[in-house]
């Protein structure tokens, strides 16, 4: 049985690329969003909200998705919350290394925010076959 999608912590620095997430995995997914915009504000949050999955842009200022991930993955209380990438680096060997990296993973920017809630589920669902 599949654990339903419920919460998602998303990580994003540009405010416009956020919002538009945010609404349309409100409105398409019927999911409970909450914002972060850093690698740090997510290393902080995830703890305390302990989401059922952490999406994390890839190119951030300061602390990159990558590392955020492996900094998430040394915490024991949140090491095991899936994380989907989000990125505008999506050429094919970019998106097999998101995964190698620990991720279960990846959507490729520009989205659609139309389905962004779709393929998000759709590789959530995957992940807990």
């Amino acid at each position: 049985m599949t654990k339903e999608l419920k919460s998602i912590l998303l990580v994003e620095d540009e405010h416009d690329i956020q919002e538009v997430a945010r609404l349309s995995l409100e409105a398409f997914g019927n999911l409970n969003v909450t914002l972060c915009s850093s690698g740090k504000e997510a290393i902080e949050q995830a703890p305390e909200l302990m989401p059922d999955l952490i999406m994390l842009d890839v190119m951030m200022p300061v602390m990159d998705g990558l590392t955020t991930l492996k900094n998430l993955r040394q915490n024991p209380k949140v090491a095991n919350i899936p994380v989907i990438f989000m990125t505008a680096k999506a050429q094919a060997n970019e998106m097999k290394h998101y995964v190698e990296s620990g991720a279960i993973g990846a959507i490729s920017k520009p989205f659609d925010p139309t389905k962004l809630a779709h393929d998000i589920k759709n590789i959530w669902n995957k992940q807990n076959e």
